[in-house]
């Protein structure tokens, strides 16, 4: 095992890799925990979906897909937001056609786009093997901002996340305060479509919360728990994949859901 572990270390992807599943651990860990207070599981599914778009654009337009992505994460996130919140559309409608259109709109754009899109597999079930250097600065940056966030409008974010309607009534700008949520999350998901794909990012960014929500009480200590656990699923999915020579994203997420279905047995 020890053999194993120092032959794992001595490449330097390998390294990145594990370097950038670590700090989207503590990026899952804050903002799973608020998807899953705040009920909004599916509209995160929806944003991922929805980057489709996104990134399809990019390849159009040659581009970096991910910039364009994330833009498209964004505008859906309040798209979302604003749509359920004023128009007469329930939320889950919203999500169904923001999460249609950005699908097919990919598609489509990614049809009409000249050569092959190579990263496209990539973006689909994610490559956390594939990530470079920029891209685990960029995702610490992104968490260092976020963490920052959380501890300036932690109570503000406590508030919306247990009772909306007494935030509303102590004047808090509850709408103002879910749309930027929502735009974090946006941001926090397509980090994770580098590393699991869009098809597993919800995996990831909640399950991890659901198992320490399970056995922690209190949020900061859930939040903790969140984190370690997304860590220890990062860790362990690399090196079963790289024992095994199979998909890291699918190996992580994986390795969390039967660790999620072991901890609901024993918690019963």
């Amino acid at each position: 095992m020890i053999e194993l572990q120092l032959d794992f270390f001595q490449y330097d992807f390998m390294r990145t890799a594990l370097a950038a599943g670590l700090a989207a651990s503590v990026l899952c860990g804050i903002i799973g925990i608020y998807v899953i207070l705040n009920k909004i599981v599916f509209i995160s599914d929806g944003i991922a979906h929805a980057a489709f778009g996104g990134i399809g654009l990019g390849y159009f337009l040659g581009f970096d897909p991910l910039v364009f992505g994330i833009g498209s994460a964004i505008l859906t996130a309040l798209g979302i937001g604003v749509i359920s919140h004023r128009a007469r559309v329930s939320e889950d409608t919203a999500i169904g056609v923001f999460m249609a259109t950005g699908m097919a709109l990919g598609v489509m754009l990614l049809t009409l786009s000249q050569g092959y899109a190579r990263d496209l597999y990539g973006y689909l079930f994610g490559n956390i093997l594939a990530v470079t250097g920029s891209d685990v600065l960029m995702i610490s940056i992104l968490t260092a901002i976020i963490l920052v966030l959380v501890y300036l409008l932690y109570k503000e974010f406590l508030i919306l996340s247990f009772d909306p309607i007494y935030g509303e009534a102590i004047g808090l700008p509850v709408q103002g305060l879910r749309l930027l949520l929502l735009t974090m999350v946006a941001f926090s998901v397509v980090v994770l479509i580098k590393i699991v794909g869009i098809i597993m990012v919800i995996a990831l960014l909640t399950i991890p919360g659901a198992i320490s929500r399970q056995h922690m009480k209190g949020l900061p200590a859930i939040m903790a728990g969140s984190i370690f656990l997304g860590a220890v699923f990062v860790t362990i999915g690399l090196l079963i994949s790289y024992m095994l020579d199979v998909p890291s994203g699918a190996t992580i997420i994986l390795t969390a859901a039967l660790v999620f279905f072991l901890s609901t047995i024993a918690s019963r």
